[in-house]
């Protein structure tokens, strides 16, 4: 029916202007999109047709864990619960970290993507439990690209490797300075894992994954250097 159309082309508007917004605008009108959560669920899969599922607009991973929060039946076409595709040159399956990310499941992500980065590093450091630093080097680039380009897509464009990499350039490349901006230390005090991260789309930009701490910053420094997170946003440290 006619008003039913003027529904749809309504929010048909409101997502077109949400995808071409710069971030601060997006993030203002989240609320407005959660709200129209009915008539988005209406439009159905056609929605998703602007989207390129090889990028990495978040406006479409937003979206996505919208859905799944309150219009679970969405996903009854399971492609949704890993719309976008994912590239591995060693044969990890990325799904379980997509799906754990579009149901907000933070926690679990973070401690996939742990997993995964022992794998990229080889036996040795599956068998010993950590990574070295030295073996962030021969990890592949397509590897972790998926990685960050999951987190950064089901974030708002907020979490992942090289969100961390823009935020440790805006402070001057110094960690002291970084730490705190993205919530891992308050007051000089490290945060407590795991209860004391926010596990949640309220936590600090760059926030997670998380990357442990206990054998210095050589780790996390290695990560944020490779070529391939470098290269996600062009802001090679």
């Amino acid at each position: 029916n006619k008003e039913q159309d003027n529904y749809n082309n309504a929010t048909l508007d409101l997502i077109k202007k949400f995808v071409d917004s710069n971030q601060r605008k997006r993030i203002n009108l989240l609320i407005q999109i959660e709200s129209e959560i009915d008539n988005i669920y209406k439009l159905g899969s056609t929605l998703f047709e602007i989207f390129d599922c090889n990028g990495d607009d978040w406006a479409a991973g937003w979206l996505l864990q919208v859905l799944k929060k309150y219009k679970p039946d969405f996903f009854k076409n399971t492609k949704f619960n890993n719309y976008f595709n994912t590239y591995s040159d060693v044969e990890i399956n990325y799904e379980h970290l997509q799906l754990m990310l579009v149901e907000q499941k933070f926690e679990e992500a973070d401690r996939l993507t742990s997993s995964y980065l022992r794998k990229l590093a080889g036996k040795l450091a599956e068998k010993r439990g950590y990574v070295f630093y030295s073996e962030v080097k021969n990890m592949s680039g397509i590897d972790l690209q998926t990685i960050d380009r999951l987190w950064t897509v089901y974030s708002t464009g907020r979490f992942g490797f090289s969100i961390q990499a823009k935020i440790l350039k805006s402070v001057g490349k110094k960690y002291e300075l970084l730490w705190p901006k993205i919530g891992w230390k308050n007051e000089g005090i490290w945060t407590r894992y795991p209860n004391s991260f926010c596990w949640s789309l309220k936590a600090p930009d760059g926030h997670m994954p998380l990357i442990n701490q206990l054998r210095g910053v050589s780790l996390m420094d290695s990560i944020l250097r490779h070529p391939a997170i470098a290269e996600r946003h062009n802001n090679i440290l």
